[in-house]
């Protein structure tokens, strides 16, 4: 009876830790290459699991696409300089992201150029490592 309980109850880690290790994984982002996108940021999220912002971007058509940009842990971030003020909505901003795969508008941050001229790195999703893992 009791090692049947132990194989149950390893089962049941183990359906439950997928799901949480396939949310850190970066393979929705195409990581060969990068794209720089420049815009007024319109929204900025210093959450957990991860802090978030959107860029208004003007097509050479001059209609407008909102970007949806992922970014690591506020814990993280805040190792890499970032604060929870570096952004406020409304700030010019050029920001080089890895790509969707799907080619739609969004991505993972790789840096921030602020209209001051600073500059705010991240790191790399890993794909199947949890965030911020080298």
């Amino acid at each position: 009876m009791k090692k049947a309980m132990i194989a149950i109850l390893t089962a049941a880690l183990l359906v439950y830790s997928v799901p949480a290790r396939l949310h850190h994984s970066g393979a929705m982002y195409d990581q060969t290459r990068r794209v720089d996108i420049a815009g007024v940021v319109t929204e900025f999220n210093w959450s957990n699991p991860h802090a978030s912002f959107r860029v208004d971007v003007t097509g050479s058509d001059g209609k407008i696409s909102s970007w949806p940009v992922v970014m690591g842990s506020p814990n993280n971030l805040v190792r890499r300089g970032w604060k929870r003020t570096s952004l406020q909505k409304g700030d010019r901003v050029t920001v080089t992201i890895f790509p969707l795969r799907d080619g739609t508008p969004g991505g993972y941050y790789v840096s921030v150029l602020l209209a001051d001229g600073k500059r705010l790195d991240g790191d790399p999703p890993e794909a199947g490592a949890g965030e911020g893992a080298r």
